[in-house]
């Protein structure tokens, strides 16, 4: 974490540096529970954009997430 923590201050912004914290901490959840990031956030938004229903938002986190 000292990595993000570094490439956090980059951020340019104190909003930017809470985005950029987010981001981080969504694609660590995505490692702990053995889901590939990039695949997980393609199909995640794409699935949003779709239409998904909003009462199944569960479906799209990390721990629940099926390729």
């Amino acid at each position: 974490m000292v990595l993000s923590r570094k490439n956090a201050l980059f951020a340019g912004h104190d909003e930017g540096g809470i985005a950029w914290g987010r981001l981080a901490s969504l694609i660590g959840t995505c490692n702990i529970n053995g889901v590939e990031p990039f695949v997980y956030l393609s199909t995640t938004l794409t699935g949003i954009a779709g239409g998904h229903p909003q009462s199944r938002l569960g479906d799209h986190l990390p721990w629940n997430f099926k390729a």
